[in-house]
């Protein structure tokens, strides 16, 4: 071999080299851009809102001037405060179970929300839900209504969606949601999921469905079946999610059985490893300003949240009042639930924060006796 050959090979395996390397870094930039792409519109900005007379300034280590028998932690527990599944710190989720029937989400109003703070670090996860009856106040409506800026909660996902658009925001219903939560008690969300009743449904099918304990007569009277423990598909998951005939308050505990079922399911063996296909299923029919990085950032911290860890809250039901206002675009009276907000602004403020509800406060016994108590799934 020639001198002039060793030194084209040698250019030759250079310049290869060079596009290996390139290809390789186009890549890995091309997939690290759509790992960190948004699946959906990002949230508006939120912004923050003046706190209730009773709150004080500082971190939130104080017991509520508001009830002193809610108790709150003092001090947030030193557990792991490493990096988990990549990632540290607190991630705030609102979840949007909509009653569009369909499997679009043109329509329907925000049937099941709550706020959901997943600490990283601490490996814990909270969810508080909101009643979806309260009369508040949305924002970008009142254009609309002729100067009515007030109505239920559940209608500010309806106000946001296409068939409405009452707001000119790409994150539609679950933003309008978001900015209306933030506006009315301060909540600070970084991210949303929204998930119609079909999909629902279709979600917990592909799981094989979830084994429920139902606990009373009560709850057997209201899903149609007996006590004890029973394997429901979509259909019936929804139906027991669903039912109110008890009242809005009762409804939460039976989504609470749900939820539990739910987390249960995703944390059995048989079903774990499945859960990135059926992410990558449900994809197309979820509603989520989530990343494929952070999807997966979750997926991989649910089977290490234990049991303990996870707690389903609820407002104190002493706070609400159910009563009747006039809504002018009804043209009627009509039936909502009503509170003092700057109450629950406090409980939203120490939620966030990480200092209510309290696990420790939570056993079998006061569980029992005590109907505000937070659900630990078992």
């Amino acid at each position: 071999m020639t001198r002039n050959q060793k030194n084209i090979i040698t250019i030759l395996s250079i310049v290869t080299l060079a596009l290996v390397v390139g290809l390789g870094y186009y890549v890995y930039t091309t997939l690290t851009r759509l790992a960190q792409t948004p699946l959906g519109p990002s949230l508006p900005f939120m912004p923050p809102q003046e706190m209730p007379a009773t709150w004080t300034a500082g971190p939130i280590t104080q017991t509520s001037t508001i009830d002193p028998s809610i108790p709150t932690r003092t001090s947030v527990p030193a557990t792991p405060s490493g990096p988990q599944c990549g990632r540290t710190g607190v991630m705030n989720l609102l979840v949007i179970g909509a009653d569009a029937r369909a499997d679009t989400y043109n329509y329907g109003l925000g049937d099941a929300i709550r706020l959901v703070r997943i600490d990283f670090s601490k490996q814990t996860v909270s969810a508080l839900e909101f009643p979806r009856d309260l009369w508040v106040e949305i924002p970008h409506i009142a254009d609309n209504l002729n100067g009515q800026d007030h109505e239920k909660l559940n209608q500010a996902y309806l106000y946001g969606q296409p068939v409405f658009l009452y707001w000119d925001d790409p994150s539609q219903g679950s933003g309008l949601t978001a900015l209306t939560l933030n506006l009315n008690f301060g909540a600070k969300i970084d991210h949303y999921v929204t998930v119609n009743m079909r999909t629902f449904e279709k979600i917990i099918n592909a799981m094989g469905g979830i084994e429920v304990n139902i606990p009373n007569d009560e709850v057997a009277e209201q899903a149609s079946l007996s006590v004890g423990t029973h394997t429901l598909n979509g259909a019936q998951a929804l139906k027991l999610a669903r039912n109110r005939s008890e009242g809005i308050f009762k409804r939460a505990d039976n989504q609470n059985l749900v939820l539990c079922a739910i987390r249960k399911k995703l944390t059995s063996p048989q079903i774990v490893t499945q859960i990135p296909a059926m992410i990558e299923t449900f994809r197309g029919s979820i509603i989520t300003d989530l990343t494929p990085e952070e999807i997966a950032q979750l997926s991989c911290l649910a089977p290490q949240v234990s049991p303990e860890d996870i707690m389903l809250a609820a407002f104190p039901s002493d706070l609400f009042e159910q009563t009747r206002v006039y809504d002018p675009v009804f043209e009627k009276r009509i039936s909502v639930v009503d509170a003092d907000f700057d109450i629950l602004t406090d409980f939203v403020t120490r939620f966030q924060a990480g200092t209510w509800p309290v696990p420790s406060a939570v056993d079998s016994s006061s569980a029992a006796s005590d109907e505000d108590a937070p659900i630990i799934c078992e």
